[in-house]
């Protein structure tokens, strides 16, 4: 079945965001980065304004510049709504209130939309779906990242996302996943199944961050070969 936009609510995160939920320090951020589900953050567009090393990676990206903008548009109200109305599942610390949000949310969309086109021909916006292999060679990259994708997802099934992480870990040196929760911020057997995979044979660690927005989603799981 084809993949279809108005199957996605696109939700940009920015580079600070990015900094928190990941633990990303100096030393970090002077690597090069895979991000897989980076959608229209705009994580890529401010690693390139500071000279760093970066490829996105999401299905969204077969997709012109108008239609992931008008996308983003048809959902704006529509998620502002279900904010408004479930605000007491949130922390307002980082991000102090509904218009803050939207306006964090809004400007780091507009930057990926500035960035897109460019960032396509240059090969930094990458359409590509997990776990399917992709085009570069073993440890490619220093860093993966999984921001509110893998083991949010759990319908996906273990089976995808055991071949999802094993597929980023033959690219990336180490990933890093955030949240470690599902979509209602709960702790699931397929995340402590996953994790119990991969402990066999890398080093695995639980982390908790300084970011907390959606209640329950302050740890970030890192695992290196």
């Amino acid at each position: 079945m084809a993949f279809k936009l108005d199957s996605v609510v696109p939700w940009g995160r920015n580079m600070e965001e990015y900094k928190l939920m990941f633990q990303l320090d100096d030393n970090d951020m002077a690597k090069k980065f895979a991000g897989f589900g980076d959608g229209p953050a705009s994580f890529n567009y401010e690693m390139i304004e500071k000279n760093r090393k970066i490829v996105s990676f999401d299905l969204i990206y077969q997709f012109s510049k108008e239609e992931i903008e008008k996308r983003i548009e048809d959902v704006r109200i529509t998620v502002m709504q279900q904010m408004q109305e479930n605000m007491d599942n949130y922390v307002w610390k980082n991000i102090k209130n509904l218009d803050e949000l939207e306006k964090t949310r809004m400007s780091a969309m507009k930057k990926f939309l500035s960035d897109y086109e460019k960032g396509k021909a240059d090969g930094r916006y990458v359409f590509h779906e997990l776990p399917h292999k992709l085009a570069y060679e073993a440890d490619y990259f220093d860093i993966g990242l999984s921001s509110h994708f893998l083991l949010m997802y759990t319908a996906l099934g273990y089976d995808f996302h055991i071949a999802s992480i094993k597929e980023m870990l033959r690219v990336c040196k180490e990933i890093r996943i955030f949240p470690i929760v599902d979509l209602d911020a709960n702790k699931t057997d397929l995340i402590k199944s996953v994790i119990d995979y991969f402990r066999k044979d890398y080093k695995v660690e639980i982390v908790k961050t300084e970011y907390e927005f959606q209640k329950g989603d302050n740890k970030l799981l890192i695992i290196k070969k």
